[in-house]
């Protein structure tokens, strides 16, 4: 019980691991999609050269999509701000005509990336463009950059330094419960029992601890992300991590099992070793 108490703590923090990997790539994800280059037109821009720039981007492989915004469109979205400022309004009213133009949002596949899609704007000759963003936004852009390394780096780092505590703890467990049985080994050695017949029996056990903890893991992760999922929507948004065990339930099952039983194997493996010694 207490092997088995110790490998559900251990496959419950590699679960955990699972989740939180999952809450943060959604919120870097979320981060990243705030962050964009736009390249504002001049009000007498053509058509034609809007999408001809537009086709010239959408080509680059560094670009995910190009978003198209139209005269009506950015007038529709200013005029939705400013709703309540009446100065606005009325100004635009006074004006009697739409003083914005079209623009091209850009997204990368990744921050570091927005450079290259500048240099290529700014070497670029349209005369129908009034002026790009990525000069002003550079340092927001730099920083996310830093922000997703950092995490990702340190999500990394972390995971690395449980797994191995967590194959530290379980392997003293397994080797202790196997202590209490040094006795009956070596009398089992001094009949000519053979290594694999003395072996055999925790390694089989280990297999059964592997078994019994991954089940009683994945159970006990069904009411705690209930719990959490409308939590961590809310607070993270995009994620329900309930929804993301039951849509990952028999992959983060098989996960655990497989960790659970190779841990179980390797620990009485290795365990037994002092006692086979001749």
């Amino acid at each position: 019980m207490a092997t088995i108490l110790i490998m559900v703590i251990t496959l419950f923090s590699i679960g955990s691991l699972v989740f939180g990997k999952a809450i943060l790539l959604t919120v870097l994800d979320q981060l990243q999609d705030k962050v964009d280059i736009t390249v504002y037109f001049k009000i007498d821009a053509e058509e034609s050269d809007i999408t001809f720039l537009q086709e010239s981007l959408s080509d680059l492989s560094e670009v995910k999509n190009v978003m198209y915004v139209s005269k009506e469109d950015a007038l529709k979205s200013f005029q939705e701000r400013h709703a309540e400022n009446t100065l606005i309004i009325q100004s635009l009213e006074e004006l009697g005509a739409n003083p914005l133009g079209s623009s091209l949002n850009i997204k990368a596949k990744d921050p570091s990336q927005y450079e290259s899609i500048a240099r290529f704007l700014e070497a670029s000759v349209f005369s129908a463009v009034d002026k790009i963003n990525y000069r002003q936004n550079k340092t927001i852009i730099d920083r996310l950059s830093a922000i997703l390394q950092t995490s990702k780096n340190l999500g990394t780092g972390i995971s690395i330094l449980l797994a191995l505590i967590a194959v530290l703890v379980t392997f003293n467990t397994i080797r202790l419960a196997i202590y209490t049985n040094r006795e009956e080994i070596k009398i089992m050695r001094l009949v000519g029992a053979s290594d694999r017949y003395v072996r055999s029996p925790f390694v089989v056990g280990g297999i059964l601890y592997g078994l019994i903890s991954s089940t009683v893991t994945v159970i006990l992760f069904y009411p705690l992300t209930f719990w959490l999922g409308p939590l961590s929507e809310r607070f993270f948004g995009g994620i329900n991590l309930f929804y993301y065990y039951l849509s990952n339930f028999f992959q983060m099952f098989f996960i655990l099992l497989a960790v659970g039983v190779l841990l179980g194997v390797f620990s009485s493996w290795v365990a037994t070793r002092r006692y086979l010694k001749a």
